[in-house]
């Protein structure tokens, strides 16, 4: 094969690989995707605008009509206007000790001039939720709306096989506090070195005692090696003289 054919062979793979990795298309998505169940949470619906040639000038968000919310409240968004819609509960719901007979169903975000959302930016909507169900899931289907008149719908549910959809609607997951982890026994830490100033008298004494105990040790190696002792009274006594012998 010439290296020519090599080479385009080699950059064919290169871009099946590429067009393989690719990421998923951004949307809209919802952040955290995660809150404690029957708690209060604020999450922020995140909306990149992915065309080149339009601007995103509407966002419209439907709350799951089978898990109702007792409290909703929107952030305010310099140059754009929310509008909730409430809807009448089939079921009323207890909050505070009273029952709740209408939620809002549904938000929608419009820009006013000059500030939709252009090609490459994305903005984030604020919203206060609670309290939240006690289990599962909160799932938020969404309509995104350009200036040419396209609408792209995120609606689509998670899949049970684990693959992301076409067009994924946000989901927050309902998870509970990571519980506290038990307390684990530790070791006592071990003393902390002594200064200087606190070793010195321990290690004088130590040195004093050796070095006593080599003297000592001296001493007696000494003694063992040194001549018996005379009497004094021996030594002492005067020798008797010699007699000359007698003469014949």
């Amino acid at each position: 094969m010439s290296l020519l054919k090599r080479a385009s062979v080699v950059v064919t793979v290169a871009g099946l690989l590429v067009a393989v990795a690719a990421p998923a298309q951004a949307h809209v998505t919802v952040n955290p995707n995660t809150a404690t169940p029957g708690g209060y949470t604020k999450v922020t619906f995140r909306v990149p605008n992915e065309m080149d040639n339009a601007k995103t000038t509407k966002l419209e968000v439907a709350l799951p009509a089978d898990q109702p919310i007792a409290s909703v409240s929107v952030k305010p968004v310099p140059g754009w206007t929310a509008t909730p819609t409430t809807s009448k509960l089939a079921t009323p719901i207890k909050s505070h000790d009273h029952d709740i007979t209408e939620a809002v169903s549904r938000i929608v975000w419009t820009a006013d001039a000059g500030s939709a959302i252009k090609p490459g930016e994305f903005q984030e909507f604020d919203v206060s939720l609670g309290p939240l169900p006690a289990s599962g899931q909160l799932i938020f289907k969404a309509l995104q709306t350009y200036s040419d008149g396209t609408v792209v719908r995120w609606i689509d549910e998670p899949s049970s096989d684990g693959t992301e959809p076409e067009h994924p609607a946000a989901v927050l997951k309902l998870t509970a506090a990571a519980a506290a982890a038990a307390p684990v026994a530790t070791q006592a830490p071990a003393a902390a070195p002594a200064s200087i100033g606190t070793r010195a008298p321990g290690v004088i004494g130590l040195i004093a005692a050796v070095v006593a105990l080599l003297l000592a040790a001296g001493a007696f190696l000494r003694a063992g090696r040194r001549p018996a002792a005379v009497s004094p009274a021996a030594s002492d006594a005067p020798s008797e003289p010699s007699i000359p012998a007698a003469r014949g």
